[in-house]
């Protein structure tokens, strides 16, 4: 005997026979129960079929658009806002989080060009606006990023 010889055994298990006189166990309603949608013939339903309510799927609105995961949202600062630092003193995440210009510890730091600033500051950020950088370096400081 050869393994491609091997031959599955017949199933021993009988085939239930609906329909076929009340003697037999499965007559009458051909155990499907009595009344209701799912004991007539044609009586399946869809997936998602909620017997004539409204279903779930349209009884919730439509979201439109997708949300970015990625993006990256930045603790704003403007130039403008600079101003309460001294002449010459740098100016990193520490001294923004002790000044109380920056809310939120775990996002970066992007410095925006609204506003005038006239002292002459070092400043380490994550980003610069390009108008920001202008007005650091016109006012004889240095924009360093991270």
């Amino acid at each position: 005997m050869k393994l491609s010889e091997l031959k599955s055994p017949e199933s021993s298990k009988r085939r239930k026979r609906v329909g076929r006189g009340d003697g037999s166990g499965h007559g009458t309603t051909s155990g499907r129960g009595t009344k209701g949608q799912l004991s007539r013939s044609g009586g399946k339903t869809r997936i998602g079929f909620e017997g004539g309510q409204m279903p779930l799927q349209r009884r919730l609105p439509h979201l439109r658009g997708f949300k970015n995961n990625r993006k990256i949202v930045f603790n704003v600062v403007n130039t403008g806002t600079l101003e309460d630092f001294k002449d010459g003193s740098t100016i990193d995440y520490k001294a923004l989080m002790e000044k109380g210009m920056i809310m939120k510890k775990d996002r970066p730091i992007k410095i925006l060009g609204k506003g005038d600033l006239t002292k002459k500051l070092t400043i380490k950020a994550n980003g610069f606006s390009g108008s920001a950088v202008k007005k650091i370096e016109k006012a004889g400081g240095k924009a360093e990023v991270i």
